[in-house]
């Protein structure tokens, strides 16, 4: 299977599914759509009213990872179960901090 993100110069973009309210803040692992698109699973508890599923995401992604919350942002995906996220910084390290955490 394909990994969920793709590299860049400066940063990666991440793919992730986002359910909200969806019981407790946790990465569920890496999974792949009827494409074969592997995006990452994502739950967490905040609701979708006024973007505090996406901020929920993005501080997720940030302690799991142990950056600072503001080198992620949201590329697409607002209003979408499917998001890509941009993490800025040294895309090397962002990849080793991916596999180490996924496993």
């Amino acid at each position: 299977m394909s990994r969920p993100w793709s590299l860049f110069d400066d940063h990666l973009r991440l793919a992730v599914r986002l359910t909200p309210n969806g019981g407790r803040d946790v990465l569920d692992g890496v999974e792949a759509d009827g494409e074969g698109e592997a995006f990452l699973k994502a739950r967490v508890t905040a609701v979708t009213e006024k973007g505090k599923a996406n901020k929920a995401l993005i501080l997720l992604i940030a302690k799991s990872l142990h950056l600072p919350k503001s080198s992620i942002s949201l590329v697409s995906g607002e209003t979408a179960r499917r998001k890509i996220l941009r993490i800025d910084g040294d895309p090397e390290d962002l990849v080793k901090k991916l596999e180490i955490f996924l496993g």
